[in-house]
C-alpha cells in the first residue's frame, strides 16, 4: 500500500510539471490526432467530450488523457476542469453542413452557447489562449479566389453562421475581458479517422470508404469543384504553434490550408476508374483555395504533406478499416 501510495504522489507531480491543455472534441477526428501529439510530447491532456456527433461512426479514446464525457454547455459540470490550464483547444461543434440546416437550433446550441461556455471557463481560470477551431465555409460565394483572412464573411447556412458568431464570441472575449485567443479556419481537413458516415461525410474519405466496399465513387455534379485540401497532421501542427506562440494573438483569424487546390474528379480517379456521377447541390462552392501567406508570416506555418502522395499510399497501405462505417 506504502508503494502504491508513492506511485500516485509522483504521477501526480509528474503531472503538475507539465504544460496542461484541455481539448474539446477531442475523441473526434481532427481532436483525437491532436490529443494524441499532445500526449506523445508530454503535455497534460483533458478531453471533454460528448461523443453526440452523428457524423462518427466512432471515437476515439486516449487512455493516457483525462476523459470526461461531458456536454461544453454545461457549464457548471465542465468549469471546474479548467482550474491550472494553460491551453484550450475547442474543436467541439456541429461540424457537417446539412446537419446543422436539419437542426439550427442544435448547431446554435453547441456552436455558440457551447462556445460560450468554454470561453467563460477559460476567463475565470486565467488560460493562457484559447485556440478556436473555425471554418473556410465562413467566405461562402461571394469571396472570390485565393480567400484572405481580411475578406468579409458570407455565411449560407446555420453551420457557418454559427462558427462565425464563434468567432465574434472569441474577439469579445479578447477585447472585453482580456482572453487571449486565435482563431484557425481550416480548409477540408482529410486523413485517417475522418468520418465516414452520410453522403455528406468529407469526400477523401468517403471515396475510400466506396472504394472497399466494391461501390462506385460517388462525385457530386460534374466534379470540377475545386477544393483546397490540408491533412490532418497539418492542422494539429497549426494549432500547437498557434498555442505556443511567444506574443499574443488577439483573436486573430489564420487560414489553415495547402494554398493549393484539386478537382473533385481528380481526388477521384486517383483512388478509383468506377466513377458514378449524383446530381449537383445548390450553395456549393466552385472553388475554395486558401492564401497562406499571413500564417506562414506570423505562426511559421506550412502544409507538408500532399494529398496526392498521401492517397497513393493509403491505396498501398490502408491506415484503416474504412468499411467500419
Amino acid at each position: 500500500m506504502i508503494i502504491e501510495r508513492i506511485t500516485i504522489g509522483e504521477n501526480i507531480m509528474k503531472k503538475q510539471n507539465k504544460i496542461k491543455a484541455i481539448v474539446t472534441g477531442g475523441q473526434g477526428f481532427i481532436g483525437s490526432h491532436l490529443v494524441d501529439f499532445l500526449i506523445d510530447e508530454g503535455w497534460h491532456v483533458i478531453v471533454i467530450d460528448d461523443n453526440s456527433s452523428e457524423c462518427n461512426t466512432k471515437f476515439y479514446k486516449n487512455s493516457n488523457a483525462d476523459n470526461y464525457k461531458l456536454n461544453i454547455c454545461d457549464f457548471n459540470l465542465i468549469e471546474p476542469l479548467f482550474d491550472g490550464v494553460d491551453y484550450v483547444f475547442h474543436l467541439a461543434a456541429e461540424s457537417r453542413i446539412q446537419p446543422s440546416i436539419e437542426n439550427p437550433i442544435y448547431a446554435s446550441k453547441v456552436n455558440v452557447e457551447g462556445t460560450c461556455s468554454v470561453l467563460q471557463a477559460a476567463r475565470k481560470h486565467n488560460v493562457k489562449r484559447v485556440i478556436y477551431s473555425g471554418t473556410s465555409s465562413a467566405y461562402g460565394l461571394k469571396n472570390t479566389p485565393p480567400l484572405s483572412e481580411e475578406m468579409p464573411n458570407d455565411c449560407l447556412n446555420p453551420y457557418s453562421v454559427t462558427k462565425c458568431a464563434g468567432e465574434e464570441l472569441c474577439k469579445m472575449y479578447t477585447n472585453l475581458f482580456d482572453l487571449d485567443t486565435v482563431i484557425l479556419r481550416y480548409f477540408n481537413v482529410y486523413g485517417v479517422r475522418s468520418p465516414l458516415k452520410g453522403q455528406y461525410a468529407p469526400v477523401v474519405g468517403l471515396f475510400f470508404k466506396q472504394l472497399f466496399s466494391g461501390g462506385p465513387l460517388t462525385v457530386v455534379g460534374d466534379g470540377k469543384q475545386r477544393r483546397d485540401f490540408t491533412h490532418v497532421k497539418d492542422v494539429v501542427q497549426a494549432n500547437l504553434l498557434a498555442a505556443l506562440h511567444d506574443n499574443k494573438l488577439n483573436a486573430e483569424i489564420f487560414n489553415i490550408g495547402s494554398g493549393e487546390n484539386v478537382s473533385i474528379i481528380e481526388i477521384a480517379e486517383l483512388i478509383s476508374k468506377n466513377i458514378e456521377h449524383i446530381p449537383a447541390r445548390s450553395g456549393e462552392a466552385r472553388e475554395t483555395l486558401a492564401n497562406i501567406d499571413k500564417v506562414q508570416k506570423t505562426l511559421n506555418w506550412k502544409p507538408t504533406i500532399s494529398i496526392s502522395d498521401w492517397i497513393l499510399g493509403e491505396k498501398e497501405n490502408p491506415s484503416e478499416n474504412y468499411l467500419e462505417g
